[in-house]
C-alpha cells in the first residue's frame, strides 16, 4: 500500500513523537472535490484519509464525550463558556436545540458532521473504481473500510439520537425534494440496516493491518465494532424501552423503538464478541503486561513489593504504552502542536525543587481532575465496593492517618502506592490497585515529566492549587486523574509529551461485555466468572465468585447468584476498569440509570486548604441535571426546520 506522510497530522499511525512512521494524511476540508479528485491512488488515499477524519475528537478535551457522566470536574471559571468543556454542559442540564452541544447529526458546538462524514463514504463508495493505478483487491479492501467507517457513524448516531435517517442512497443534482428530505427510521431498522453494512465489509477486510496501517479498520476492529452494536441493541435502552419511548411514534403512528423486550438479542451480541475475541486473541491481542524494566525510581519499591509494583504497572501503562496489544481500535488523530488533549488537561506541573523543572503550563494545564464521586466508587483492597466490605467502615473513612514509616514491615505492602510517614485519610488506605494508579491523591504519588512525584494536593503543594503560579489551573476536587498521562510527558514543548492512540476499544472491554452478555441471556455462571476474573485478576484483586461468597468480608454474599445482582456487580467492574474512558456513562444510559445517577452534584475536597484539617471538607463543587430527556440529542433546530420530515426527539 502507498502511504503519504505527514509532518503535524497522524490519523492512523501514531507512536511517540520522535519515530518517524507512515501514516494517512488529513486532507483539509476545502480539498475533496467529490468525484473530481478519484483519479489516481494518491487522490483516493487522501479521500480515504477524509473519510476516517470523521470520527469524533474524543482526545481533546473540550471535544471529548468522555466528560459526560460525572467521573471528571474542570476548573471552576470555564463553567459558563460555551466553547469549553461542551460535554460538562450536557451533564448541567444545558444542552440545546437551537445549537446542541455536541451534535453530531449536523455538527453543531464542537460535534462532529457524521452525516456530511457518511455523505463522504458514499461519494468514496461510488467513485473508487475510477482510479487508474489501483489492483481491484486493493480497491475492494478500501472500500470495505469505508463501509465500517458508515456503519460507525450510523451506530454513533443511533447511540446519541435513537431513529435515525438512514442514508440508502447518495443524493445528486438529479434528486427529488422526495429522496432529499426523508423521515427518521425506526431504531431496530437502523441497527439492521447497520450491521448489513458490517457483514457486506467483513470478508473484504484484511485480518489484521500491517505496522504501517494501524488504525485502519481491519477485521478485528470491525469485528469487535459489530459486537459493540449488538450489545448496545440488546440493552434494555434499545430493547423494549417501553417506559421512555412508549409514546414516541413516527408519521405512521408506530413507535420509533421497540417497544417489547426480546432476550434473543443478548444472544446475538454474545456471539458477535466471542467472534470478535476469538480473532482478536489469535492476532495476539491480551490483556495488557508491562514487560520492561521498571522506571529507577520505582526499584526500590520493586525490590520490596515487587508484586503489587507489578500490577500497579499493568495498570498504570495500560492506556498511554502506545499501541500495546490490549488496544483492538485507538484513535491517533493527535495534533502534535497544540495542547488539547485529555493528557495535558489532567497532567499537574513539576513542583519547584525537582530536577529539571520548568515554570511553565504549556502541555500540563492541571485542571481536569477526579469528582469526590470517584474516590468512592473505587474497590477496597478486598475487590468490593466500600459500601459493601464488612471490613471498610464508612463512619471512620474521613479521619486523619499516618502511613507507615519507611523501613517498617507495615510499609513494604505500600511501597511505591503511598508515601511513608505522610499524613492522608482513611478513604484512600487499603484500596485497590487501580485507585491508586488512576488517581492522584494526598499520600500518593504521581509518575510524569520523569518524576515520581510525591502529592499531598494542598493549596502550595505538589498537585495542588498555587495562586504565585496560576489562579486559574487547579485541581478543583482536590484529586488527580494521572491515567491519561505518560510518566515520561513533560511540560514547555509538543516535543517533551510522549503521545499515544486513545483507546476507543480494548480487550478489557470485550472481556466485560461478554460477561454483561452471558448473564443477561442466561444468568450468573462459572463461564461469567471467569470473564470477569480476567480483568479482576490484572487489576490485583480476588476472584468475584470468592469475595461475594465470603460473609466474613461482604455484607450481602450471594449477590453475584441472581441476575440483578450480578448486573450490579458487572456495571461496577466496568465503571472502575474504564474509569473516565467514557464508557461509564453510556453504561448507564443503557440500563436507564442515567437520570437518576448523574443528576447528584459533583462533590470535592476544599482545594485552598493548606493542610489536612483545612482540606479534606467536603464541597458541593458544581451543580448538575440530566433528565431522560437528556438521554437523546436534540436534533438542531436548523435542521427540523429544513426537512419537514423529520420528528424531535422527546422533549425537546
Amino acid at each position: 500500500m502507498k502511504v503519504i506522510t505527514t509532518t503535524v497530522f497522524a490519523l492512523l499511525l501514531l507512536t511517540v513523537v520522535s519515530c518517524k512512521k507512515k501514516y494517512l494524511d488529513v486532507v483539509p476540508d476545502n480539498t475533496l472535490k467529490l468525484e473530481d479528485v478519484f483519479d489516481t491512488k494518491t487522490d483516493a488515499w487522501n479521500a480515504l484519509a477524509k473519510a476516517y477524519n470523521y470520527i469524533p475528537r474524543d482526545d481533546n478535551t473540550h471535544l471529548t464525550s468522555w466528560t459526560l457522566g460525572d467521573e471528571w470536574l474542570g476548573r471552576l471559571d470555564l463553567n459558563n463558556n460555551t466553547d469549553q468543556l461542551r460535554a460538562t454542559r450536557i451533564m448541567r442540564g444545558l444542552q440545546s436545540m437551537t445549537s446542541p452541544q455536541l451534535g453530531l447529526w449536523s455538527g453543531t458546538q464542537g460535534g462532529k458532521p457524521l452525516y456530511q462524514g457518511i455523505r463522504q463514504t458514499e461519494v468514496f463508495l461510488d467513485n473508487i473504481d475510477k482510479v487508474r493505478d489501483m489492483q481491484d483487491g486493493e480497491k475492494k479492501e478500501w472500500k470495505a473500510q469505508v463501509k465500517m467507517l458508515k456503519a460507525y457513524y450510523m451506530f454513533l448516531l443511533v447511540q446519541h439520537y435513537g431513529p435515525i435517517i438512514i442514508p440508502d442512497k447518495m443524493a445528486s443534482p438529479e434528486s427529488k425534494p422526495e429522496d432529499l428530505f426523508l423521515p427518521r427510521a425506526k431504531v431496530e431498522d437502523c441497527f439492521q440496516y447497520i450491521l448489513k453494512l458490517i457483514n457486506e465489509a467483513l470478508p473484504d477486510l484484511t485480518e489484521r493491518a500491517d505496522a504501517n496501517n494501524k488504525g485502519q479498520i481491519d477485521q478485528i476492529v470491525a469485528k469487535a465494532i459489530k459486537a459493540r452494536v449488538l450489545f448496545f441493541r440488546a440493552s434494555p435502552f434499545f430493547n423494549g424501552n417501553r417506559e421512555y419511548f412508549g409514546d414516541f411514534f413516527d408519521h405512521d403512528g408506530k413507535p420509533f423503538f421497540p417497544l417489547e423486550y426480546q432476550p434473543e438479542k443478548w444472544k446475538e451480541a454474545l456471539d458477535a464478541i466471542n467472534d470478535a475475541i476469538t480473532i482478536a486473541e489469535g492476532n495476539g491481542h491480551r490483556l495488557y503486561n508491562f514487560t520492561r524494566d521498571p522506571y529507577a525510581y520505582d526499584r526500590s519499591a520493586f525490590a520490596v513489593n515487587g508484586n503489587n509494583m507489578k500490577t500497579l504497572y499493568d495498570l498504570r501503562m495500560v492506556i498511554c504504552d502506545p499501541w500495546n496489544e490490549e488496544l483492538v481500535w485507538g484513535y491517533s488523530n493527535i495534533d502534535y502542536y497544540n495542547q488539547g488533549e485529555l493528557a495535558h488537561a489532567s497532567n499537574i506541573r513539576l513542583p519547584t525543587g525537582y530536577e529539571g523543572v520548568i515554570n511553565t503550563t504549556s502541555f500540563s494545564w492541571q485542571w481536569l481532575g477526579a469528582s469526590y464521586q470517584m474516590a468512592e466508587r473505587y474497590y477496597t483492597k478486598n475487590g468490593l465496593p466500600i459500601d459493601e466490605d464488612a471490613t471498610f467502615d464508612k463512619s471512620t473513612m474521613y479521619e486523619l492517618v499516618t502511613t507507615p514509616g519507611l523501613n517498617t514491615p507495615e510499609y513494604a505492602p505500600l511501597a511505591g502506592y503511598m508515601q511513608p510517614g505522610v499524613q492522608t485519610i482513611r478513604l484512600y488506605m487499603n484500596r485497590e490497585p487501580r485507585f491508586y494508579a488512576n488517581l492522584g491523591i494526598t499520600g500518593g504519588y504521581w509518575r510524569a515529566h520523569t518524576q515520581l512525584i510525591s502529592t499531598m494536593m494542598y493549596s502550595g503543594t505538589a498537585g495542588g492549587f498555587t495562586s504565585s503560579v496560576s489562579q486559574t489551573d487547579y485541581l478543583a476536587t482536590g484529586i488527580g486523574v494521572q491515567k491519561f498521562v505518560h510518566p515520561e510527558s513533560q511540560s514547555g514543548a509538543w516535543q517533551r509529551t510522549i503521545k499515544y492512540p486513545y483507546p476507543l476499544i480494548r480487550m478489557a472491554d470485550l472481556y466485560l461485555m461478554k460477561a454483561e452478555a452471558m448473564n443477561e441471556f442466561s444468568g450468573p455462571s462459572a463461564q461469567v466468572y471467569d470473564e470477569i476474573n480476567k480483568v479482576r485478576r490484572r487489576a490485583g484483586v480476588p476472584d468475584v465468585e470468592v469475595v461475594w461468597s465470603d460473609p466474613s468480608i461482604c455484607r450481602n454474599p450471594g449477590k453475584h447468584l441472581t441476575k440483578e445482582g450480578l448486573r450490579d456487580i458487572i456495571l461496577q467492574e466496568r465503571s472502575v476498569e474504564f474509569a473516565f474512558e467514557g464508557q461509564y456513562f453510556w453504561d448507564m444510559l443503557r440500563h436507564k440509570r442515567a437520570a437518576s445517577v448523574f443528576s447528584a452534584p459533583i462533590r470535592g475536597w476544599t482545594y485552598t486548604g493548606t493542610n489536612a484539617a483545612s482540606f479534606f471538607i467536603l464541597e458541593d463543587k458544581q451543580a448538575r441535571r440530566f433528565t431522560i430527556t437528556d438521554c437523546l440529542w436534540p436534533i438542531d433546530l436548523n435542521e427540523m426546520n429544513t426537512n419537514g420530515k423529520l420528528i424531535q426527539n422527546p422533549g425537546w
